[in-house]
């Protein structure tokens, strides 16, 4: 009886060439369909990031100029730097003796060495004595009259000071209508500058606005900023109406931009 001989199938040079080639085909194509969603999650991503970065560094800035002691807000010509002064505190003076003929007022016709706080400073913790000082109806940020960063107007709030009685060696030129007064602690500037958005205070009072001259020196608050399309503009108000500091921010990376407008309300009653 004859028997057969089985043989073992393998496959052709040509078949194995053709199985590669529809391999490639399916997996670029299976590329195409992954790598566009993965691109847009990166791009989706980074975005995000810049977003949240520059809604941070807003809400920074809004914090010290809704603290800004009224009418000390300053832009620069360019656009690129705002200084204010910060104010810690702030309350109403003694103008007339209580019932009795007690208390402490405040005297603008000589020299005083201190005033009684009606209802008392609520941060007096944060108040450093021998440094902060006192301001009283600022008007102006520049020139020589009611401008705190000229100092006509303001006084250094001396050791042996409470909340309820503030001890100074000062004699004010201008009252205030509405009996204000504000505890200032530092003079504070944002600046603009290729690829960032720095804070700089510690620097003293000057009645020219401050210029650093060197952003790297002061605090960062945001990276990646694109210097042309940012800026600060302020509109002062008027009597009726509050002032307004606008800020444009526009933050870059890897050719991704992202541009936010912020604005913020600047109470200048003094």
């Amino acid at each position: 009886m004859n028997k057969s001989n089985s043989q073992n199938q393998g496959f052709t040079l040509v078949e194995l060439v053709v199985t590669m080639v529809i391999i490639g085909i399916l997996a670029a194509m299976g590329g195409m369909f992954i790598s566009r969603p993965i691109e847009g999650y990166i791009d989706l991503e980074r975005r995000t990031a810049l977003v949240d970065q520059a809604e941070s560094a807003l809400r920074r800035m809004q914090r010290d100029i809704r603290s800004a002691l009224p009418n000390s807000v300053r832009i620069s010509g360019d656009g690129k730097r705002l200084e204010l002064l910060h104010a810690v505190d702030g309350g109403r003076y003694r103008r007339h003796l209580a019932t009795g003929g007690v208390g402490d007022t405040l005297d603008f016709t000589a020299t005083d060495t201190s005033f009684d706080v009606l209802g008392g400073l609520r941060h007096f913790a944060e108040v450093t004595l021998g440094s902060d000082i006192v301001v009283i109806y600022n008007l102006a940020a520049s020139g020589t009259v009611a401008n705190a960063y000229f100092g006509d107007n303001s006084t250094t709030i001396l050791a042996g000071s409470t909340a309820n009685n503030v001890v100074i060696n000062n004699q004010f030129p201008y009252a205030s209508p509405y009996q204000r007064f504000f505890v200032v602690d530092e003079a504070v500037t944002y600046m603009i500058s290729a690829d960032s958005l720095t804070r700089h205070a510690g620097y003293g009072y000057n009645n020219t606005q401050h210029n650093p001259a060197d952003p790297a020196n002061g605090d960062l608050v945001s990276s990646f900023v694109h210097l042309a399309d940012s800026s600060f503009s302020y509109s002062a108000g008027t009597a009726g109406r509050s002032g307004l500091v606008t800020i444009q921010l526009a933050l870059e990376s890897e050719g991704e931009r992202i541009t936010l407008l912020h604005q913020v309300h600047v109470d200048n009653a003094p």
